[in-house]
């Protein structure tokens, strides 16, 4: 038995999808010049007033309806004091003591294969606040340079509960997170543009006791580094607890190259920050008929979806869940389905996971940047299901399409000849033809050697040109080696 337990939760803030920021009329485009995107109101210079951007709530309420929460008909907005200096303005508008998402859950799916196992993380709140500018430091010797360009992008702030006990379920929730705001088109999920952060509380306990003092990593962009962060962290704690030091509440950064966490500041709680409701802006309040229209624009849910390929399809749960872990992925695959047929579900899923993903990774290209179309895929699925080609051949005609302008499958096999020979009587004498030519084999194939077979086999196949029907050869040859 494990004498400690690890105890995560994690706040993640996801940058929502809107044009401008979340209260005025700036751009939130990314790389663009330092210090031209954030204006007068960003900065809140004297005699501004923020405007809530609409959209910025459309994509809280979404967030709300997808994971099951409950959205607020009344939150109120209030304004977190801190000094930092990205931050000119001196306090950070956010959402406290009423936010705009309260509960809500998710089901993740930890590790591949038999060991895997679902298991559901409670989620606290998401509430909409601005982000802070961003200071650099790598360009500047000695100093630092403060670009504000990022000062009041919208965010959504969202907060689970402690339900996580390892890194690997940590990951699973920031992946299955990752996927569903970027499902719902409320963030594009780009981590290394900081689109999509997250910050870990990490803390150990001894099984039973009560929960440890929690130490916060901040700003992690990328699953590896949560992990890895996470690990160096539960040890670090182990350490420091067995040697019989106490553990300090406090905020820290991973730092990727040496490995290992280090303290940033002591940790504040709410009371440090002296947050009071934002006296320029109202309570936003949300009716019925605003989350009604959010949900009817509500695409197909991943869980909803994963079980409709299982029951229509007749795929497994594992499938199911590859082919749903995003939008495009899920859409591509039902086009391929739509032209290849129905009873052609489980290679089309096979092709989309395997042939394609692997070409895909080895370019490194999204799904949407794929040469091969889905209509193209699903022909050539096609004419592999009515034996126009073999699965060899259409390794061929796929790397064709991969390379080519626009092409068909069917055009491809038409220019290139390689449509399979499935005439009897034509690979009969091709047979014939090789067994004259190779009684040795015949002979070995006779005193029971069973690899002759595979290589009589590969001789026809080689005949041919790769073009004959496999399946006939095979049956066609071992008739032919009964009679002779």
């Amino acid at each position: 038995m494990n004498p400690w337990e690890v105890v995560i939760g994690i706040e993640t803030h996801a940058q929502l999808a809107t044009v401008s920021k979340i209260f005025s009329g700036a751009p939130t485009a990314f790389g663009a010049q330092a210090n031209t995107q954030a204006c007068a109101v960003d900065l809140a210079l004297p005699g501004v007033l923020p405007v809530l951007n609409k959209k910025a709530v459309d994509c809280a309420i979404r967030f709300g309806l997808a994971v099951n929460a409950h959205v607020a008909r009344r939150s109120v907005f209030a304004r977190k004091n801190y000094f930092y200096p990205d931050l000119p303005k001196g306090y950070q508008i956010s959402q406290y003591e009423l936010p705009v998402v309260d509960g809500g859950q998710l089901n993740i799916v930890v590790g591949q294969g038999e060991k895997a196992y679902e298991k559901t993380v409670r989620l606290t709140r998401a509430h909409l606040e601005e982000d802070a500018g961003k200071s650099l430091h790598e360009d500047y010797h000695g100093k630092s340079g403060i670009d504000l360009n990022r000062a009041g992008t919208p965010l959504l702030e969202i907060v689970s509960e402690p339900d996580m006990c390892s890194s690997d379920e940590a990951v699973a929730y920031a992946k299955t997170l990752h996927a569903l705001v970027r499902w719902i088109g409320i963030c594009d999920g780009n981590m290394q543009e900081g689109s999509f952060r997250c910050d870990a509380n990490v803390s150990v306990r001894r099984p039973g006791a009560p929960l440890g003092t929690r130490r916060e990593i901040k700003n992690l962009n990328s699953f590896r580094f949560l992990k890895e962060a996470i690990d160096y962290e539960v040890q670090w704690q182990i350490n420091e607890l067995e040697e019989g030091r106490s553990i300090i509440q406090a905020t820290v950064l991973f730092d990727p190259e040496s490995g290992a966490t280090r303290t940033m500041r002591t940790k504040e709680d709410a009371h440090d920050y002296r947050y009071f409701p934002d006296p320029d802006l109202l309570p936003l309040v949300i009716g019925d008929d605003w989350i009604n229209r959010v949900h009817d624009a509500l695409p197909e849910l991943p869980q909803a979806k994963k079980a409709r390929f299982m029951a229509t399809y007749g795929l497994s749960a594992y499938d199911a869940g590859a082919l749903t872990s995003a939008l495009e992925v899920a859409d591509f695959y039902e086009d391929v389905v739509t032209i290849a047929g129905k009873s052609q579900a489980k290679p089309c899923a096979n092709w989309v996971m395997v042939d394609l993903a692997a070409r895909l990774n080895r370019e490194d290209k999204e799904i949407a940047q794929s040469p091969v179309s889905a209509a193209q895929l699903g022909g050539l699925i096609a004419r592999i299901a009515d034996n126009t080609i073999s699965n060899n051949i259409a390794k061929k005609v796929f790397e064709a399409l991969w390379l080519g302008e626009g092409q068909s499958a069917d055009e491809i096999i038409d220019k290139q000849g390689l449509k399979q020979i499935t005439d009897t009587g034509a690979i009969e004498t091709l047979i014939d033809e090789v067994l004259a030519a190779n009684a040795g084999m015949v002979a070995e194939f006779k005193s029971g050697k069973e690899k002759a077979f595979n290589a009589l086999v590969g001789q026809a196949m080689k005949a041919t040109k790769g073009k004959a029907n496999p399946q006939q050869v095979n049956e066609l040859l071992r008739q032919k080696l009964a009679n002779c």
